[in-house]
């Protein structure tokens, strides 16, 4: 099978390049895509597939688990845990969007995905992201209001403010990844159809465009800019007032308290803004490396994993709602 895929993509290589010097302009419309990521190391597929599909079963669970115990219970009514619940929510579809179908490719063999599929993917999977780089800085937001401003953060984080938040982490997001598809899918293949890549990848894909992309680049920076560097920027100032402020906490249980749960958000933003950055900061090379789609695994699949695990599920308010979660349940 890797055999028949290197050979085709050799076949392309090859047509592509006798079809730019005879200097021929017409090619034939993309229907379909092909990912070949990682295909040049095929004794680690089914590796890889064991391993994803073991984190995405531990997706699944925690961040289903966090998400019902936060409607469930009460006590879990609050702006900390409402932002969990959306964070619980997005790396599930997150996750269902693009490992999923990527888990399909391994187990049978069939690598392709046709345009349409592709370009859903694709709006799918950076709206998602998208909308986590905004989330994360509203939940550094609170963080910061909660422990900088008590007295007053009920008042403050009012539901109508954080309701609001939420939405528009999530409309931004979608409105990001809208423009950047379109603008992509719209451009012409010239027939080159293969990805390498493990999933329809933006970057990935622009390798593929024939013609102009310097509107997408710049569009994709100032979205970097916007969606990456200005997030980690207010996340880095919120927690530097944070510090302050335990700093100035008398308490030693109240300072270990307050740097457990900032500690464990600090832990999550370190792990996928490091992946993002690397990602769609680093300087472009021409050729798709290893190390990007293994990246874009530990992006994709490892960071949704630890989420309710190093925020959530270590918290002493969680474990009681498990625990109340799971009582009744037995004894329904």
């Amino acid at each position: 099978m890797n055999k028949t895929w290197r050979t085709r993509k050799l076949k392309f290589d090859s047509s592509w390049q006798k079809a730019q010097s005879i200097g021929m302009g017409n090619y034939s419309a993309v229907t379909e895509f092909f990912l070949v990521g990682l295909s040049q190391y095929p004794e680690v597929q089914f590796f890889l597939f064991a391993l994803c599909l073991i984190m995405y079963v531990i997706i699944l669970l925690g961040n289903s688990l966090l998400l019902l115990i936060s409607i469930l219970d009460s006590r879990l009514h609050t702006p900390m845990y409402f932002f969990l619940g959306n964070l619980s929510l997005l790396d599930i579809c997150y996750t269902s969007s693009s490992i999923l179908p990527m888990l399909i490719i391994f187990k049978s063999g069939r690598k392709s995905i046709s345009f349409m599929g592709c370009a859903l993917q694709m709006v799918v999977s950076l709206g998602l992201g998208s909308t986590e780089c905004v989330l994360l800085a509203v939940m550094a937001y609170d963080r910061y209001v909660a422990i900088c401003n008590p007295l007053r953060y009920p008042i403050i984080m009012n539901r109508v403010l954080y309701v609001h938040m939420a939405t528009w982490s999530w409309i931004i997001g979608c409105l990001n990844s809208l423009v950047q598809t379109v603008l992509t899918m719209v451009l012409p293949f010239c027939g080159n159809n293969v990805i390498d890549h493990l999933t329809c990848e933006i970057l990935a894909l622009l390798k593929l465009i024939c013609s102009d992309i310097s509107m997408n680049v710049l569009i994709m920076t100032v979205a970097s800019i916007v969606l990456l560097v200005i997030p980690l920027l207010l996340i880095f100032t919120s927690y530097v007032f944070i510090l302050s402020s335990i700093m100035r906490i008398n308490s030693v249980e109240g300072r270990k308290k307050v740097f457990s749960t900032c500690s464990a958000h600090l832990t999550v933003v370190i792990l996928f803004y490091g992946s993002a950055l690397f990602m769609y900061m680093k300087p472009k090379s021409k050729d798709t490396k290893a190390s990007d789609e293994i990246i874009g695994l530990s992006y994709g699949v490892v960071t949704p994993m630890l989420n309710p695990i190093i925020y959530s599920l270590r918290n002493k308010e969680v474990k009681e709602a498990v625990k109340k979660v799971m009582s009744r349940h037995l004894h329904l």
